[in-house]
């Protein structure tokens, strides 16, 4: 909630400056392109124009002189115009689009690497429905209007142009008559404008609302159900929906409401063109043909300076989202690499592995204090602790207690308040962070996988893993019989769609002399679906710990690995920790005492700094905060056992 109401915040946060500048180097190396763009809204502009010129000469020549000679050049020219306007049309329109796509996908990419360089605190207080909305539709906003919207300013601001010179070189009076209507004009669109832009705002603020209540109402189904809590999710989502429908009704009425009086004030100007021209008419000042091309300027101006006006507004609208998008890039990571360490090792994007020195996992915490950037008082206070290559090190306490706060130190997704991380007796700052990353396994709490294969969910580890070295790493870690039982599945059905289209109905059967291997091999194939939901939890965990191992890491953190696995998993999981922690400085944070009795050193955390350290045999001896959390769990346990 209180990021969310921080995104709102920013949303309506004033405009501090002119943001167009900001957008010079997206859009300068397609200046060409631009130019040629507006350039062709304004011959496109002149052609429109220069129609009912044509009108006034047809009238005036072979209607009221009753000649039709010159007819046939006049049609072939005619003709001529009309295909120039073609070609202009349909290249202004393929170089809009380019435009449109060109700035949008640069931007794009720019607001989504920049972000990927951001710390956790960044992510920690900004949800992924705020970052999703700077990276996709702000920046599709910005590049509609430097492409479509640009051309359409040039276009009415030309054509308008042009209108005006050519009524006060056809007939002076009348065109000073028709320029009188235009400060007024100016004026009421301005008004409706400026309303309607409000109008659209707010409809678009309560539709951004309904998503995010959709998005929790499917992402939390499950919760929703257990909870019972149906009919409030129903009233609080209806009351989104009245809402926008009150909203949308409001803009709708309103511009529609505009559109009627736009309309109103083009026939008003028709009509005072029809008023005084067909006196001027009658009085043989100026020709019918004349006053056929006032008739459709009429028109034409005030379509050009709604267009205009529309424009102007949606300038300043879109400077919410160059604010919006400047202000994620304007974000600094807390944790940075120094231009020393970049030139040597590179950056995220452009590594130089070949100066990565091998990592061996030498740690200490060297008089470290440590305070989260939002917090308030310092989670450690001159720590220091020293975990030589090899060493499994268990963090436990209560949930929330902070038990990630080392860790996060460790991997470096935050720098030290002071003092100092050493990693193989050097400052972590001295060498890149993705050096660092590179040489860590991580398991998370909560596995998350990508959409697609098991094979390319593991691959994100080391891409150029072979099957051999993937089935290897699952088996370490108890997941061959998941990879197995998917690729049967995946035989099975292969089976039954060969059998179905043989002979319809008949029964499907799978090969009998499929082997382990060749099962698991298919296995590998299968899909995990979005996020891993095709498999249960303890499922994914087991493809995330697969996914760490497969690097071969120097340092392991296992965060809470085994909370999503059942204990005849679990036990095959402590056997597998075991094996792979051999000579790696591995962090294990637990929840599960039981699981960390073997560790060589405990840390026990309580309200986000450390009061007990050291083996489970001392820790139990002293009979302190440790021994009261082992003995209140075994308790817990044995009960559940006698149930």
């Amino acid at each position: 909630m209180r990021n969310r109401q921080k995104n709102k915040a920013e949303q309506h946060h004033s405009l501090p400056y002119l943001g167009f500048p900001r957008l010079w180097p997206y859009i300068r190396q397609y200046r060409g392109r631009i130019i040629i763009m507006v350039v062709m809204g304004m011959l496109c502009s002149g052609i429109d124009a220069l129609f009912p010129l044509f009108n006034r000469y047809a009238l005036n020549h072979y209607v009221g002189e009753k000649t039709l000679d010159t007819l046939v050049g006049f049609v072939l020219l005619y003709i001529g115009v009309l295909l120039v306007q073609s070609v202009m049309n349909y290249y202004s329109t393929y170089v809009c689009s380019k435009v449109e796509l060109w700035v949008g996908r640069d931007m794009k990419n720019t607001v989504f690497n920049h972000v990927q360089t951001l710390s956790f605190s960044f992510f920690n207080t900004n949800n992924v429905g705020y970052i999703h909305s700077r990276i996709m539709s702000d920046t599709d906003r910005i590049g509609t209007f430097v492409s479509w919207r640009l051309m359409e300013l040039a276009w009415s601001l030309s054509y308008i142009l042009f209108i005006f010179v050519s009524m006060f070189m056809l007939s002076a009076r009348l065109g000073g008559l028709l320029a009188l209507l235009v400060p007024f004009t100016v004026l009421f669109v301005i008004f409706f404008q400026r309303k309607l832009v409000r109008l659209h705002r707010n409809v678009r603020e309560i539709n951004s609302r309904i998503t995010g209540n959709f998005n929790e109402g499917i992402t939390g189904a499950r919760q929703i159900k257990t909870l019972v809590v149906e009919d409030v999710v129903q009233r609080d989502f209806e009351k989104e929906t009245a809402a926008m429908k009150r909203a949308a009704v409001r803009t709708t009425r309103t511009n529609g409401l505009f559109l009627a009086t736009v309309t109103m004030m083009a026939n008003l100007a028709l009509a005072l063109v029809l008023w005084r021209g067909g006196k001027l008419t009658m009085d043989a000042v100026i020709e019918i043909g004349t006053l056929s091309v006032f008739m459709s300027y009429a028109i034409g101006m005030m379509d050009s300076i709604q267009e205009v006006i529309g424009t102007i507004s949606a300038l300043i609208d879109v400077q919410v989202n160059i604010e919006r998008v400047m202000r994620v890039l304007d974000t600094r990571s807390d944790v940075t690499d120094t231009p020393e360490v970049i030139e040597k090792y590179g950056d995220t994007f452009h590594p130089k592995r070949e100066n990565f020195e091998t990592l061996h996992g030498d740690i200490e915490f060297k008089d470290v204090s440590f305070q989260y950037p939002d917090g308030d008082e310092l989670v450690l206070e001159h720590f220091n602790l020293k975990v030589p290559q090899g060493t499994n090190v268990a963090i436990v306490g209560e949930t929330g207690a902070g038990k990630s706060t080392l860790v996060n130190l460790v991997c470096r997704f935050y720098e030290p308040t002071k003092g100092q991380v050493l990693i193989d007796g050097r400052d972590a700052r001295e060498r890149s962070q993705l050096w660092l990353h590179s040489n860590i396994g991580y398991v998370l709490q909560t596995p998350h996988l990508f959409s697609g294969s098991v094979r390319e969910n593991l691959k994100y580890g080391k891409p150029d893993a072979t099957d051999k070295e993937i089935i290897a790493a699952l088996t370490l870690v108890s997941a061959d019989g998941i990879i197995e039982r998917l690729g049967r599945a995946l035989l099975e059905r292969e089976a039954a769609d060969a059998t179905a289209g043989a002979v319809s109905g008949a029964k499907s059967s799978m090969p009998a002399d499929v082997t382990r291997e060749a099962a698991m091999v298919k296995g590998l194939a299968a899909d995990v679906g979005e996020g891993g939901d095709l498999l249960s939890t303890g499922e994914k965990q087991l493809l995330s710990f697969a996914r760490a191992i497969l690097t071969d890491p120097a340092i392991l953190v296992l965060d809470e690995a085994t909370s999503s696995i059942d204990t005849v998993t679990e036990k095959a999981i402590q056997d597998a920790i075991q094996v792979v922690t051999k000579g790696r400085t591995s962090f294990m944070i637990a929840h599960r005492l039981s699981t960390v009795v073997d560790a060589d050193v405990i840390l026990v955390v309580l309200d986000g700094k450390i009061i007990e350290s050291g083996k489970h045999a001392d820790l139990m001896a002293k009979r302190g905060y440790y021994y009261q959390l082992f003995t209140r769990q075994y308790q817990d346990d044995a009960t559940q056992q006698a149930l």
